[in-house]
């Protein structure tokens, strides 16, 4: 599955031999957020919560991928919701940008896919924000506890959601 994982390793077997061009090295850089995505994508993948599912319509491209959340419990329920992930070249000192691709009436996804998640801000008040020790497997479980734990109808980014349950939570 990781074939940037192989690159890495035939890259680093070229590093020791000097017949390789210079120019030709330059080209095979990998970047320190792609050596990162290396593990991180391992770990993620070794410990989904059930609910999540990965895929990488790229396998060279591990900075972009999407993942599917099927919550088992709350009010969602059923429901199967994907997300967007793309990590930026200045990972891990910036948070992944996330975006929800499916329509959702939630308090803290907008009708846009805009997601309020403080893990996912990089300068958050009460710091619970990005820091560098962050890394994709907290936010799959984040994204995952949006539909149960984390669900917030008092301080919610799509406001009409939040107060829509408040009047009628059967609803």
């Amino acid at each position: 599955m990781l074939t940037l994982a192989s690159k890495l390793k035939r890259d680093d077997g070229l590093k020791g031999s000097r017949t390789a061009a210079t120019a030709s090295d330059s080209t095979r850089r990998v970047s320190v957020r792609d050596k990162l995505l290396v593990k991180e994508v391992a770990e993620l993948e070794a410990n989904l919560p059930c609910t999540c599912k990965v895929h990488f319509p790229d396998p060279n491209k591990l900075h972009c991928f999407q993942l599917t959340v099927t919550p088992d419990e709350g009010y969602y329920q059923g429901g199967k919701f994907q997300f967007e992930t793309e990590v930026p070249d200045a990972y891990n000192m910036v948070p992944p940008k996330v975006k929800c691709l499916t329509k959702i009436w939630h308090p803290n996804i907008t009708e846009t896919g805009e997601i309020c998640l403080s893990l996912l801000r990089e300068h958050s008040i009460d710091g619970t924000g990005w820091a560098p020790t962050r890394t994709l497997k907290d936010v799959v479980w984040g994204l995952n506890s949006l539909f149960t734990d984390l669900l917030n109808f008092d301080d919610p980014l799509n406001i009409e959601a939040a107060e829509h349950h408040l009047r009628d939570k059967e609803d």
